[in-house]
């Protein structure tokens, strides 16, 4: 079977260099080859973990902080319980576990998963088959009512486009062939007043990011909590006003060169929070680490009270992912976390 790289070649030799963006479109999502359509990703057997697959504690405490915040706007009788992008259903599945005891909260949601790929879909399935849920391919068809949603580790998947500034403007970062080979090149200057503002006293040589996806999903999700009130809760790896080539791959857990081998490994580029935020006009916006998000929840508690039943090997590694989720050497800073909620409402757990 003819591998991803020498579709990319042919198709480049072909019609011309293409962007970033479609570069990891393809890479990602192509379907004979793409990485989420051909392989599990996730865990051990996969190439990297997420939060949900360290410990439950991060599922359980995200779903008691909607849970609350729906509590403390009146407990909406109707209201759509969302993921973005929700991987093996694992941190869904924590959520509702944590919240089985919140009066009426089951009774009222209805779960949805906003998922593209079929091989997904039916590992969420499973790891949901007590609960009704039903799947869509957008943020754009979500229901139009109260939402409630997670976004852990979506929208760093999305595909990016980057610029390089030089004195006349600036150059779109394509990727072209060089002796045959896949390689980054340059587009010619092109004025971007929109870029300008937004890094109007960078010098030449800057590299900044873009991520049309990115806009069009958080378009979807504030216009649902404008009209509807809710709560978004997005953590992703990133920061406020991102700046520089974030682009990444990772295969076997391990960091490795974009180009080297399309369709084996994870592309990711850090997430732009400012750039989320600025989406939802008309909306309140919090924003912490994850590690100071997690410690306001309340998981030293939380992670004491599992201990109490552990011991040996078994105990390590319950307090090695605790350490993992919120030390400010391992995820606990790299992490970012936005709250996105109907301004006037109480400010979200673990957000004050």
């Amino acid at each position: 079977m003819t591998e991803l790289a020498d579709i990319l070649r042919a198709r480049i030799a072909a019609t011309g260099p293409m962007t970033v963006a479609e570069y990891m479109a393809e890479c990602l999502l192509h379907p004979l080859h793409g990485y989420y359509t051909t392989r599990p990703p996730f865990g051990a057997e996969g190439d990297f973990t997420t939060a949900p697959e360290i410990s439950q504690m991060f599922g359980e405490l995200l779903g008691l902080c909607l849970a609350q915040h729906w509590l403390d706007t009146g407990a909406p009788a109707r209201f759509t319980l969302a993921e973005l992008g929700p991987g093996r259903g694992t941190l869904m599945a924590d959520v509702l576990r944590a919240t089985r005891g919140v009066p009426g909260f089951h009774a009222a949601m209805e779960v949805v998963l906003v998922e593209a790929s079929p091989r997904l879909r039916a590992l969420q399935a499973q790891a949901l088959a007590p609960y009704a849920s039903r799947w869509t391919d957008d943020a754009g068809l979500l229901p139009e009512q109260p939402l409630f949603l997670l976004a852990n580790e979506f929208f760093d998947a999305l595909p990016i486009r980057q610029y390089q500034r030089d004195a006349a403007g600036w150059c779109e970062r394509l990727v072209g062939l060089h002796d045959g080979a896949l390689a980054f090149g340059l587009s010619a200057p092109q004025a971007r007043p929109d870029l300008t503002a937004a890094f109007p006293d960078d010098p030449p040589g800057t590299v900044v990011e873009t991520c049309p996806q990115a806009a069009a999903q958080m378009d979807q999700v504030a216009r649902r909590l404008r009209q509807h009130g809710g709560l978004a809760l997005i953590i992703d790896y990133g920061g406020w006003r991102s700046k520089g080539d974030t682009l990444q791959a990772l295969k076997d857990h391990a960091f490795t060169d974009p180009l080297a081998e399309p369709g084996h490994a994870d592309l990711t580029a850090h997430v732009d929070f400012a750039a989320l935020a600025a989406r939802a006009e008309g909306l309140a916006c919090r924003y912490t680490t994850q590690g100071r998000l997690l410690t306001a929840l309340g998981i030293d508690a939380r992670s004491a009270r599992l201990a109490e039943r552990l011991t040996g090997a078994a105990l390590e590694n319950h307090l090695a992912a605790t350490r993992r989720l919120t030390a400010g050497a391992e995820m606990g800073e790299l992490f970012k976390a936005l709250a996105v909620y109907a301004e006037g409402a109480p400010v979200p757990p673990g957000f004050a």
